[in-house]
């Protein structure tokens, strides 16, 4: 018996403390959703209390103005009330407005409030919803603050979008370079269609990412190129100091940076591009071997070893597939450019692949890539222009950036080797002497 009542009153005990954590939780519960409730009405209300708080303040200006309704002696009265309309962010809130007149110049008095209200105060919200992918055509049930609100039509939002996107792409291609410290930039291009916008990216002495420009153009053609890179250093591009080019291999572009910038530049050709290159040539069971093999060759630490580790894949790729050793062969020393510098494991990760501009071009992809068609070569532009600015500003530095004055020593000491030699000169373009020449 004694054992049954010490087990009853465990159990009442246990019942006990169930109940008042569910009474606690309960509470809780009820807390939160009372909570909830009061903060989404205050969300509701925020409309009608931004329109009492204008309604207060517009008619306290009319008061300074003509005085209190009804009375008489001032220079200015009212005149009647007419329809107008207020910006709530990106919308417009119709309302009814006190019209003022000077009774002595016989002209309407402008309302401060009225006129401070009649822009949108930021329309940056609705081009960004725009630009991630909100429809024009379901803007507005997607984001009206209010059921009378109007003027963001589907048309009215591609008018806006056109101005604000125009006005990126001029902010983009007109600010000026000249307070960058660059010394590298990556070249790549993203295709739209038959066309293509060639992008460059530039790296500062803190390791930032800055857009440097763009450009539409149908291929890498050296001439267009070079007629970019003259657009770039009128908007105060520095280079006298040394630049790092990283580029994909492209003919067109190599051959630009050679004639422009001539001893002040040093290619470095994406190493990724040169690997899949070669591999094209082999079979599946090959391509896993020889992809392996190039990689453990480019990560040697010194240009000696790389090189040699080189030499002997090239070798054995002779003797089965010709074509994917002349693969290897082809622009060999524009992959070692980084060996040749001696630049540390971290910078050399950064800068020996176009890898960095590719995922900023693969960001831009999540804007363009949801348009079906493109109408002309403005919209292309514009779209490509405003997705970089936007963009931009969440780029992180890059990767061993601690190193990048070791970086400005060296092309710097390239430059003077290089001068040393005694270039030639004819007319104003001097023959390239490679790094490899002055190593």
């Amino acid at each position: 018996m004694p054992t049954d009542n010490v087990t009853k009153k465990r159990g009442k005990a246990k019942v006990k403390i169930s109940d008042k954590r569910e009474a606690a939780m309960q509470k809780i519960v009820d807390t939160y959703s009372e909570d909830f409730d009061i903060r989404m009405s205050v969300i509701q209300e925020l409309i009608p209390i931004g329109l009492k708080a204008f309604g207060e303040e517009l008619q306290g200006e009319i008061i300074r103005l003509a005085g209190e309704r009804y009375s008489r002696g001032g220079d200015n009265a009212r005149w009647g009330r007419q329809n107008g309309s207020i910006y709530l962010r990106d919308q417009k809130i119709p309302i009814r407005i006190q019209r003022v007149r000077n009774e002595v110049t016989d002209e309407e008095v402008p309302l401060q409030a009225y006129q401070r209200l009649q822009k949108p105060f930021n329309d940056d919200d609705a081009m960004r919803r725009l630009l991630h992918g909100l429809s024009t055509h379901k803007y507005q049930e997607s984001s009206s603050l209010a059921a009378e609100a109007f003027g963001i039509s589907a048309s009215n939002l591609s008018k806006k979008f056109k101005k604000c996107s125009g006005n990126k792409l001029k902010q983009l291609q007109d600010r000026s370079l000249s307070q960058y410290d660059i010394l590298a930039i990556f070249i790549d291009a993203k295709r739209y269609a038959k066309d293509g916008v060639i992008v460059g990216l530039g790296i500062t002495m803190d390791g930032k990412k800055i857009v440097l420009g763009i450009e539409q153009m149908h291929s890498e053609n050296g001439r267009a190129i070079e007629q970019w890179f003259d657009r770039l250093i009128e908007r105060g591009l520095k280079f006298e100091k040394g630049i790092l080019f990283i580029i994909d291999g492209s003919k067109g572009i190599r051959k630009a940076i050679e004639h422009k910038f001539s001893i002040y530049a040093l290619i470095q050709r994406c190493r990724w591009h040169k690997r899949e290159n070669v591999v094209a040539h082999l079979d599946d069971a090959q391509k896993v071997i020889f992809r392996r093999r190039l990689q453990d060759a480019y990560t040697k630490t010194t240009y000696k070893e790389a090189k040699d580790s080189l030499t002997l894949l090239h070798r054995e790729l002779d003797k089965f597939n010709s074509s994917a050793a002349n693969s290897l062969l082809e622009g060999l020393e524009e992959t070692l450019t980084i060996h040749h510098l001696g630049l540390s494991p971290e910078l050399a990760k950064s800068l020996s692949t176009t890898n960095c501009i590719e995922g900023v071009l693969s960001m831009v992809g999540s804007y363009t890539d949801k348009v079906d068609r493109w109408h002309n070569s403005n919209q292309i532009l514009r779209w490509t222009g405003m997705g970089l600015m936007d963009i931009e500003p969440r780029l992180n530095c890059i990767y061993g950036k601690g190193y990048l004055k070791v970086l400005r020593f060296k092309l710097q000491e390239n430059i003077a080797k290089r001068l040393e030699k005694e270039p030639r000169v004819s007319g104003t373009k001097i023959e390239k002497v490679s790094l490899v020449e002055v190593a």
